[in-house]
This record gives structure tokens, sequence and C-alpha cells, in this order.
């Protein structure tokens, strides 16, 4: 009874945490539709905005590569408060931003706000869930909600009202200064630290050896649906402008908004499917995305076929994110949980920042056709690779045992040996678990659909 009660107040917990990451996420793509404003009204050039940009990735790579170690360390909310004061006070610069360098500053602290919640928010969203296979549904779709409000927001209001700028980041530095009071009230424990050696905190997040194949898994889904949907956001305007001749805020947000809310249903709608067919349907996603897109500036340039592929783009990072978020929230030791987070996010970043950047010089060149349709080969090739090797690679790894031929060291034996009376009733679970075994090393095996890995 105790144990059914403390479900409800668990999942509400998770989801409080969530909500940060959902407000940084915001703030993160809340100036999407503004920039073609900015620079008319501010007369920067686009080299200029590119560096707005660069400050952004600047802010974000630099958080990744030191709050995984610190969170994981010290505790969940040393890296999560600060990472929202960087999100208040980046809203506040967007809010009263006269000029191209406020732009700048507010773009690092957006950065490196968003690295934060990537790591220490998702983190604390699986640690307070009452499984953290729900928590690592419930982590990544927040993530993709909040990146697809954020535009729709700010392309409705741009849309409709002449001076958006203090609405937008009024509501959304309303939006953040709550969620900062949230985190500091999040019953989050400091982890205690051992004796032990201590690690450089600023230095490349990676994981334990035995661990990184389920990393790399899950690095080969996510990188080409994040790079596909970073495509849409930063070069969808110029596509419907030059490409097709439609330019519009509202529907530039509103796609935007539609790529994330298809990315947050799908984690939802296929929840009940193991996590390697969620990888196979990542790859899948994103390889018809980018058939679609090159069809869009090639065959048949109209807004509808731009659409459906930026919704297949937002089903391939949904996916691809969701796999990868449960690998890890299942399969790799909790102490080791937020650097897991940033090794997969600073992965999967990286070609979401270069190729877009990379398609946007190329457009300055060749025509626009020839540069999105090389960027979508590139993704292409990508995603169609990840698919094959992961499929292959994870044959043995992530499907559950036949009825009759459980081997007698298998996660589901292990488990009932140990636990005989528990269980979880959790999808694609072979047997008796408690659920604390969800976060076990994997050297023991216990993982909710894998049997022992004997290479390990």
């Amino acid at each position: 009874m105790a144990k059914s009660s403390a479900r409800p107040k668990e999942l509400r917990r998770s989801l409080a945490a969530a909500s940060t990451v959902t407000a940084v996420f915001v703030l993160s793509n809340a100036p999407t539709p503004l920039y073609t404003r900015w620079q008319a009204e501010w007369k920067f050039t686009s080299g200029t905005l590119t560096i707005v940009f660069g400050a952004y990735m600047v802010g974000l790579i630099g958080a990744l590569l030191a709050t995984g170690k610190l969170a994981d360390r010290y505790g969940r909310k040393v890296v999560l408060a600060p990472g929202l004061i960087s999100a208040v006070t980046a809203s506040g610069l967007f809010l009263s931003a006269t000029n191209v360098m406020w732009l700048v500053v507010a773009r690092l602290l957006a950065g490196a706000a968003v690295g934060t919640a990537v790591t220490a928010g998702m983190s604390a969203t699986v640690d307070l869930a009452p499984e953290h296979r729900i928590g690592s549904m419930i982590a990544s779709a927040a993530m993709v909600f909040g990146a697809g409000l954020g535009p729709l927001l700010s392309g409705a209001l741009t849309q409709l009202i002449d001076t958006p700028q203090s609405w937008i980041f009024g509501i959304v530095l309303a939006v953040t200064s709550l969620t900062l009071v949230i985190a500091i009230r999040l019953p989050l424990p400091r982890p205690s630290v051992d004796n032990g050696p201590v690690e450089r905190l600023w230095s490349w997040p990676s994981v334990p050896h035995r661990n990184r194949r389920e990393l790399a898994w899950g690095v080969a889904a996510f990188a080409p649906g994040i790079t596909a949907t970073s495509f849409f956001l930063s070069l969808g305007p110029t596509v419907l402008a030059d490409g097709i001749d439609a330019p519009s805020p509202l529907l530039t947000g509103s796609t935007a908004c539609c790529m994330f809310l298809v990315a947050t249903g799908v984690q939802f709608a296929f929840a009940h499917l193991r996590t390697r067919t969620h990888l196979a349907l990542s790859s899948s996603a994103a390889f018809v995305s980018m058939v679609t897109l090159t069809a869009t500036v090639t065959v048949s340039p109209t807004p509808a076929l731009f659409v459906i592929a930026a919704l297949l783009a937002g089903a391939a990072q949904g996916l691809g994110q969701l796999a990868a978020l449960t690998l890890i929230g299942t399969r790799i030791p909790s102490q080791h949980g937020a650097e897991a987070n940033a090794a997969l996010n600073i992965a999967g970043y990286i070609p979401a920042a270069l190729l877009p950047a990379g398609t946007g010089y190329l457009i300055h060149f060749a025509p626009i056709g020839t540069a999105v349709a090389t960027f979508a080969a590139i993704v292409m090739a990508c995603s169609l690779t990840a698919l094959i090797t992961v499929r292959v690679s994870t044959a043995d790894h992530l499907v559950p045992p036949t009825p009759g031929s459980t081997p007698r060291n298998s996660a589901a034996t292990l488990a009932h040996r140990r636990y005989p009376h528990d269980s979880t009733g959790l999808p694609g679970v072979s047997g008796l678990r408690p659920p604390s075994t969800l976060v076990r090393s994997s050297a023991e095996g216990l993982d909710w659909n894998v049997g022992l890995d004997r290479s390990r």
C-alpha cells in the first residue's frame, strides 16, 4: 500500500524536474522566428548571425564538458540551479536586447543553460521517477515539447504583434524564474563523495568501458535525428522563403512546433515497443525525412512536402532520443547517468551544429536545391549506416530470449533467484524483476529486456 501511494508522489516530482528541462528548451528555440527581424532592424550580416549561433554552441559544449561529472559527483541540484539562473539571465537579456552583442551574450548563457538541462535536469527527472524507464520517457518528452513550444509561442506572437520581443521574452522570463524556484525545492539528495581519486571535472565526458557500446547505439540513432531537426530550425525559414517561395514567420514557427509535437507524441505512441525497435524506427524516419526534403527542393517545391519532411525529422529525433535515454537509464549505472547524458548530447549537437552551418555557407556558392540535397545525402548516408550496423550489433543483446530458451544466467533468471516475490510489470520485461535492478551495473546483466552480455 505504501509503495502504491508513493508512486503518484514520485511521478509528480519527476514531472516537476522535467518542467525545468521544458522551460530551458522554450528559451533555446524562442528566438528562432525573430532572427530575420533583428537582422533587418539592426543591420548585421549573415556572418554576424553565425557568430550568434556559434555563441550558443560554445556555451552548450562548454557546459556539457563539466556539468555531467559535477552532477554525478556533487548532485543534480548543484548543477541545475545555476543553470536555471543562466536561463533567467538569458531571458532578461533577450527581453532588453537593443543590438547584436546582447544576442551573443544571451545565446551563450542559453547554451550553458541547455547544457545543464540535458545533464542534471534530465538525470533528476529519471532519478525522481517511480521507474527509470518511465523517467527516461518523461525526460525525453520534456525536451522536445519545450523545443516545439518555444518557436510556436514566438512565431504566433511575431505574426500577431508589432513589437513581439517584450511579450515573448517576458513570458519566457516568468517561466524560467518559476522553474528555478521549482528546482530549488526538488527533493534531490546530494550523493556521498568517496575518498577515491578525484577525476578532472573539465574533461570529455564518457562512460565506463563496458557501457560504451550502449552509448554508441544511442548516439547512432540520436545524431541523425537531431541534425535533421536542427536543419529545419536554422535553415527552414530560408528554404521556405528562397526554395519554396512561401515566407511566413507563422508557418516557420508552426512547422517547428508540430515537428517537436510529433517528436513528443511518437514517444508515447510507441512506448510499448522495445528499444531495439525504437532505434530502427528512428534511423528509418531520418532517412525518409531527408528523401522528402530532397524532393521538396528539387521535384515538388511545396510547403506541404516541406512540413511532412519536418514531421518525419521530429519522429526521428523523438524515437532516437527515447532509445538513447532508455539505454542510459536502464543499462548505465546511475552514478554515471549525467555524464552519459553529456556524452550523448555532445555527440548529437556537434553534427547538428556543423552540418546546417556548412549548408548555410554552401547556399551562398551553389543553388539552394544543390546545397539542401547535399545536406540530405549526408544525413541519409549516416542514418542508413546506423540502421544497418545497430540492427546487426543489437541482435544478440536487445532481443528477449524465446520461450524455453532462457539462458541460465539471463536477466530474468538472475532477478528471479535474487527477488523471487517481486515484479515490475514493465513492457518488455521477461520474468520477475524489482525496480531497483533497472539501474544496476550491466556487469550483472540485469536489464529490462537483455540477457547477460558475456562479452563484457
